[in-house]
């Protein structure tokens, strides 16, 4: 926390020293308040960072041009933040500006696009949305194949997007070949303790219990317990859900 603390009392330094100094509209103002805005984003002070950011966005919109990409970038800031605040229809709007600016201005295996279609799969997901949602990842993973190596974590990460929302469409096959296409990648990539590596693990357990192969959902559940054990503090949310799991699959079998 103290280094939050010191950022952001940096940044308002700044943020001062900008309002003597400039214009009210111009640039540098925006990036201060983008700059403290992504601070309190961290500090898990959304109405803060959100007020910031809007306080950027305003700027821009203002003076830069209607497809530039730092505005995507602030339409992306927006929606992170309405996002971790539950504000799921707002996110994807803005989401969605975001996304416009970018396909419009950047190679379609770009990168910053891919971040885009997680981010509006991750939303929609939540909203219900399931074929939406999928759709989105499944892009997400295309720009991956064709920019990453085959091993590299994003991917994981995509796979596993696509896994869980196979899952909640009732479809365990398919969700269990992405989750062990993830745990493959994580195998070659990451240490074995890692709490990836036992995310991974707990999804495919989750899988198992759902298609009722009762004897493979607890061996997956206690791999992840084992690494959530020695990685988290006894305390941890994690570690409790997995052993409450593991207690009740005891007792299916």
């Amino acid at each position: 926390m103290g280094e939050y603390l010191e950022a952001l009392s940096f940044y308002e330094k700044d943020l001062e020293i900008c309002q003597k100094n400039l214009p009210p509209d111009h640039l540098d103002l925006a990036a201060s308040y983008s700059n403290i805005g992504s601070v309190y984003d961290s500090m898990g002070e959304y109405s803060k960072a959100l007020s910031f950011y809007e306080k950027s966005l305003e700027i821009q919109q203002k003076t830069l041009p209607s497809n530039h990409p730092g505005l995507a970038a602030s339409y992306n800031n927006i929606g992170d933040v309405h996002r971790q605040m539950g504000n799921f229809s707002k996110a994807l709007s803005f989401y969605e500006k975001g996304f416009e600016i970018r396909q419009k201005t950047l190679p379609s295996d770009h990168t910053d696009l891919a971040s885009s279609y997680n981010n509006i799969g991750f939303v929609s997901e939540n909203m219900g949305e399931y074929s939406k949602a999928l759709s989105s990842h499944e892009k997400t993973v295309e720009i991956c194949q064709k920019t990453l190596s085959s091993d590299h974590p994003h991917l994981a990460f995509s796979y596993n997007n696509i896994g869980r929302v196979h899952v909640k469409m009732g479809e365990y096959s398919k969700a269990l070949s992405f989750h062990e296409k993830a745990l493959a990648i994580q195998q070659k990539t990451i240490s074995s303790n890692h709490p990836d590596f036992a995310q991974s693990c707990g999804s495919i357990g989750f899988v198992y219990y759902s298609m009722k192969d009762y004897s493979q959902a607890l061996s997956y559940y206690k791999r992840a317990l084992d690494i959530w054990q020695r990685t988290l503090p006894p305390t941890h949310p994690c570690i409790k859900s997995a052993k409450e799991t593991i207690e009740m699959l005891k007792r299916k079998l």
